[in-house]
């Protein structure tokens, strides 16, 4: 057994692994545009002249931010029926 063994029984059920935060943005993006972003969670990057770029600067900084979205991300990755999920 090695040290890296636990950690990767860990990831199938991480709903986020594999999934880099800017897959997760532009998704997010295209669901719900920029508009719907700054609806929910808001931030200045999503309100103002928003950007894939600035947005995910921010996000990278600023923790309560990602979570939010990853948050929300998970939830609408659940709730999307099974054949349509890429």
């Amino acid at each position: 057994m090695t040290a890296s063994e636990p950690e990767e029984r860990a990831h199938p059920k991480d709903p986020l692994h594999g999934v880099t935060l800017q897959k997760v943005l532009e998704f997010m993006v295209e669901r719900h545009g920029w508009h719907g972003l700054a609806d929910q969670i808001r931030i200045r990057c999503f309100e103002f002249n928003p950007s894939i770029k600035s947005s995910l600067n921010f996000l990278r900084k600023t923790p309560w931010a990602r979570e939010k979205l990853e948050q929300w991300y998970i939830y609408e990755q659940r709730k999307r029926p099974p054949q349509s999920r890429a």
